[in-house]
């Protein structure tokens, strides 16, 4: 599968962490390499401010998708090709994944994880095929997929859901791995199984 553009999802803090940035980075530098078109969510400062500075200074292209809310704030990187600002935080989210083919989840706080969540959720009801990924760097995403084998374990999620998500420390293997081609799970859903 070719990849033309990757969203990533990241905090919109730096974090404390040295190497979250710098992973960062590595990924920016990487998108930008393959030809690939950044999708983000637009802001300036954190680690979304570092992977979009990191892809323009590669030569590579970015598309910002930002509420008009965070405009007002003048929370905006201001140097991308092109920056489309919406009504509201939900209207973010669809215009970024119907814009992009794949979706990388860099270290970030809530509004990462529920960005992930949901366009994986999305791949398993089948609303769009595409794979998902975490920079898992410093293992800083174990506990998550800790949490979806339980739930795998638990009957909660189905065994080959699981397959929607891909992980790696190394942004290059990262990308690789996403364009990597794969049958998205069927949405079907579990039975309780008191109902059987």
């Amino acid at each position: 599968m070719t990849l033309k553009r990757v969203c990533v999802f990241c905090g919109s803090s730096s974090g404390l962490r040295a190497s979250h940035r710098h992973a960062v980075q590595r990924l920016g530098h990487e998108i930008a390499a393959r030809g690939i078109e950044l999708v983000f969510g637009g802001g300036r400062t954190g680690l979304m401010g570092v992977v979009a500075d990191a892809v323009l200074a590669a030569g590579g292209r970015v598309i910002g998708v930002i509420p008009h809310a965070m405009i007002a704030r003048e929370l905006a990187h201001e140097g991308l090709q092109d920056l489309r600002v919406v009504a509201s935080m939900h209207e973010r989210k669809a215009m970024m994944a119907e814009l992009s083919d794949a979706f990388i989840a860099a270290p970030g706080g809530f509004g990462t994880f529920e960005e992930l969540c949901e366009v994986i959720t999305w791949t398993q009801l089948g609303l769009h095929r595409k794979r998902c990924g975490v920079l898992n760097v410093d293992r800083f995403y174990d506990p998550l997929l800790q949490l979806v084998g339980r739930a795998v374990e638990d009957g909660f999620i189905r065994g080959d859901s699981t397959q929607i998500v891909v992980s790696d420390p190394d942004p290059s293997a990262l990308l690789a791995r996403l364009a990597e081609p794969f049958r998205a799970p069927g949405p079907v859903w579990l039975l309780d199984p008191a109902e059987t």
